[in-house]
């Protein structure tokens, strides 16, 4: 999927998550990091979709894969190297995770969240970044972190028609 797209329903996340597990590689290669076993399983189930997903939803299905409970800081552990590395945005609003678009460019967070689907699409609009940080800084701000979040609907979901009640 490309940056700031929404999938359409047909959409093979098998490949979305091939790209994510590659360049998570390489990225944790360069970096002298070891994307470990729980790591790995952990990027692959945010990566089956492109709905944030909360770490709840990543224990059950860890369960599922190994066939026995993970821990809940387990989880949490892994989520925050993923973050630590840019390989996995959080959605606040959501208290969920979403892989990265852009995965080892830094960049600020920028999200078009679907009220319909659910799904989320990356931006990275430096000029949205420049005018928050010029903002910040004329009123005496320092920023130490942005995560953007855009809610609405996808052009998927303003396409399916509405019941009628």
């Amino acid at each position: 999927m490309q940056p700031g797209k929404f999938s359409e329903p047909t959409h093979d996340h098998g490949h979305c998550v091939a790209n994510a597990l590659a360049d998570a590689e390489t990225i944790c290669r360069a970096r002298g990091v070891r994307l470990t076993k729980q790591r790995r399983q952990v990027l692959e189930i945010v990566w089956a979709g492109h709905a944030p997903v909360g770490a709840y939803h990543i224990l059950a299905a860890l369960s599922v894969l190994d066939g026995r409970a993970a821990a809940p800081p387990t989880v949490y552990r892994a989520l925050d190297f993923l973050q630590a590395h840019g390989l996995v945005h959080k959605i606040e609003s959501r208290k969920a995770y979403v892989g990265c678009q852009n995965p080892g460019e830094a960049h600020v967070g920028q999200f078009l969240i679907c009220e319909g689907c659910g799904n989320a699409a990356e931006i990275d609009s430096r000029t949205i970044t420049s005018v928050i940080e010029v903002q910040a800084k004329e009123v005496g701000f320092s920023v130490e972190g942005i995560t953007l979040e855009v809610h609405g609907h996808c052009s998927i979901c303003l396409e399916i028609p509405k019941s009628k009640a």
